[in-house]
């Protein structure tokens, strides 16, 4: 390569890092930040800081290198004319519609990149540019705010509509909204002027409204929703009829006929899943309307489409996993909703650096396969570093005026410096229901190199004798008595006679005490100890040692006065 010899060093061992920023310095320019600032503020307005200086620091806090914004500002302190207050006063005053152009605009010049990737990821469906919504709340924040110091509820900082285009992997379009309490449907009027003709949106059943679907047509484009039970003046048509099979159940397809407000009509298909396994909430169907001829798509493969929605569910998450979208400490909603969408820009370069991963590499590399948590965190491990070895002018003159097809052969020769395997995620088993705890109440702490060291018993207690052994061992030696004894134990009949020892030998040291001025608590506590300081395990151990002649607990021996006594407790087994 033409790089320096720093930079081909960081090429060589961390090249995801490096194509990361490369195509930052290309496509995320200050001179673009600034111009869609300049265009689309109404309120604020340049005077001292850029706006390309803030949504710098928010992505060093987006991709894990710095912790917050004060501290982002701490580090590049110099760099700046004005105090953090200025920074955080800009930050407040954002309106939603510049931080929904930072993510428009630059999507726009990451796709352009994306296409001279070759191999290209498959289209969907063949003819349609696809489009997924769905709706995000950012989470609550701290109290910080005036407002909000007496009030005990989390206080929500807005939401936004996100739409993600799958052949891309790219999030193209964003409606912020600053009422964390809004109606995700209120939003939908703000979308439709951006749906295009050639489009089909995808969505779920909170997006199935009469204006929406409606809307989508009158614009030539197509949609794929499922089905609300309510929000439709429906009737249908026909008979149902099977289609065939997918992967989560048996397909039926069934016409519908749709009628707005106004009294107009429009003929949809309604395409049925009868699911093999019912969903969380018991649903034993899916129900799907789409206005796709059935050339363009049949049955089967709008409900196979329809299973793609959940990639904008998996982008969703590694938002919140790999990249720092929320900060809890921003708690003006505009503030907030511009931090989110830097963490979306953020989340559509990482995007690019996975497809020229898999240009790279192929069916090794596959992008969903690739961790974004592994990539963010690579990334964020080295960035600070890299920064400071590499000067600000070789990343304009290796990257700032390349073309998108330029930066997409770099990108890729640069790719086929890294090891997919490094990036690969974890697959998980399937998950193993969580066993039921005991109570904490009297007992928050337990030793762990204890409850390690005793074997747990494959044997099954009957109802009778355990809950005899519990009531006995947790009023004279608690919860931790009664698993100690159970675990040491090897069968039901020295269960019963360990509950039995402790019970003998607390009460014949015990007698005469006053249990009604003593607390339940208290003696749970203390009157093993008292009982000639003979604490549990010393009774589990003589246990097995009557039994078998030995103990299984490494260093610990029977108290000599326990044998007589276990014998005539064994004897009553």
């Amino acid at each position: 390569m033409m790089f320096n010899e720093i930079m081909n060093r960081f090429v060589e061992q961390s090249a995801v890092s490096v194509m990361f920023r490369g195509t930052l310095e290309n496509v995320v320019t200050p001179k673009l930040l600034d111009e869609i600032f300049d265009q689309t503020a109404i309120r604020q307005h340049t005077v001292e800081l850029l706006f390309s200086s803030v949504v710098n620091l928010l992505t060093l806090v987006a991709t894990g290198s710095r912790k917050s914004v004060n501290d982002a500002y701490q580090a590049k302190k110099e760099q700046f004319t004005v105090s953090v207050t200025a920074v955080y006063d800009k930050l407040n005053g954002v309106e939603t519609e510049v931080s929904r152009q930072i993510v428009r605009q630059t999507a726009l010049r990451m796709a352009e990149v994306v296409d001279h990737l070759s191999p290209r990821r498959p289209r969907l469906l063949r003819g349609y540019r696809v489009r997924i919504i769905d709706g995000n709340h950012l989470a609550a924040t701290d109290h910080r705010l005036a407002e909000l110091w007496t009030i005990g509820g989390g206080p929500l900082p807005g939401q936004a509509l996100v739409v993600l285009e799958p052949d891309r992997m790219l999030i193209t379009d964003v409606f912020p909204c600053e009422d964390g309490h809004a109606q995700e449907r209120s939003l939908l009027p703000q979308v439709l002027p951006s749906v295009e003709a050639g489009d089909l949106w995808i969505a779920d059943r909170n997006f199935c409204t009469t204006d929406f679907v409606f809307g989508i047509p009158a614009r030539g484009a197509a949609f794929l929703i499922r089905q609300h039970a309510q929000n439709l003046n429906d009737e249908l048509l026909g008979e149902r009829c099977q289609r065939g099979c997918c992967p989560t159940g048996t397909v039926y397809e069934q016409k519908m006929r749709l009628t707005d407000k106004s009294g107009k009509v429009m003929i949809v298909r309604r395409i049925t899943i009868e699911l093999k396994k019912p969903t969380r909430k018991g649903e034993t169907e899916i129900h799907m309307v789409t206005n796709l001829p059935a050339k363009a798509a049949n049955a089967r493969s709008i409900a196979e489409l329809y299973l793609h929605r959940w990639t904008i569910e998996r982008a969703f998450h590694e938002l919140d996993q790999a990249l720092h979208s929320e900060i809890n400490t921003l708690g003006y909603p505009g503030a907030a909703l511009l931090s989110f969408c830097v963490a979306l820009l953020t989340y559509n370069v990482v995007s690019v650096v996975k497809s020229a991963l898999q240009a790279a590499h192929g069916a090794k590399a596959k992008r969903e396969t690739l961790s974004g948590y592994y990539l963010a965190g690579e990334m964020a491990a080295t960035y600070h570093g890299m920064m400071i070895a590499v000067e600000p002018t070789q990343w304009r003159r290796h990257f700032g005026s390349l073309s998108p097809a330029k930066l997409a052969q770099l990108l890729k020769t640069m790719a086929a410096h890294v090891r997919p395997d490094r990036f690969r995620k974890n697959v998980r088993g399937p998950k193993i229901p969580p066993p039921k705890r005991s109570s904490a109440r009297y007992h928050p702490h337990v030793s762990t190199a204890r409850l390690r060291a005793y074997p747990k018993t494959e044997q099954i207690v009957t109802t009778g004798v355990e809950q005899d052994m519990d009531v006995t061992c947790s009023m004279h030696g608690g919860g931790y008595a009664s698993r100690l004894v159970r675990s040491v134990c090897a069968d039901v009949g020295e269960n019963v006679a360990a509950a039995r020892a402790v019970v003998a030998k607390v009460s014949a040291q015990s007698e005469g005490r006053s249990a009604s001025r003593e607390s339940a608590r208290r003696r749970q506590r203390s009157l093993l100890s008292v009982a000639n300081g003979l604490p549990v395990e010393s009774v589990a151990a003589a246990v097995r040692c009557a039994k078998h002649g030995a103990s299984l607990l490494s260093g610990m021996e029977p108290t000599a006065r326990l044998p007589p006594l276990l014998e005539d407790v064994f004897t009553n087994v």
